[in-house]
């Protein structure tokens, strides 16, 4: 069983940058790849960005490429996405989520998410 917890959402104005972070219990952190998604209201969960369980190897949507930047530290079961040059499009609420080994970009294939962050890019 895996606990995800995120932080780090806020408002911010377009241009800007945020950092979320996701808190993972368990001792098997490690073992996971960890994705990050959005959903805007109206709209369906969508893929942000991935990461392996070891941090070689990252993923990410088309609409964000350049902008964020995913990144994990297995000492501290954390996983972190890094949103530079925010827009107001990116306006939504970011869960990340874990699943066993391999990365992956559908939603279904998660196992465990946490509850989400609030993300509000103001023009």
């Amino acid at each position: 069983q895996v606990q995800l917890v995120e932080s780090g959402g806020g408002l911010v104005q377009a241009g800007g940058s945020l950092r979320l972070s996701c808190a993972a219990s368990g001792r098997t952190f490690s073992s996971y790849a960890m994705g990050w998604f959005r959903q805007a209201p109206g709209k369906e969960r969508e893929f942000v960005a991935a990461i392996n369980w070891s941090g070689g190897s990252t993923y990410y949507a088309d609409s964000v490429k350049g902008r964020f930047t995913i990144s994990r530290d297995n000492a501290k079961n954390t996983v972190y996405l890094q949103m530079d040059s925010l827009k107001p499009e990116d306006t939504a609420v970011y869960y990340c989520a874990a699943k066993r080994v391999i990365s992956s970009t559908v939603p279904g294939q998660y196992d465990y998410w946490g509850q989400g962050t609030q993300v509000t890019v103001s023009s």
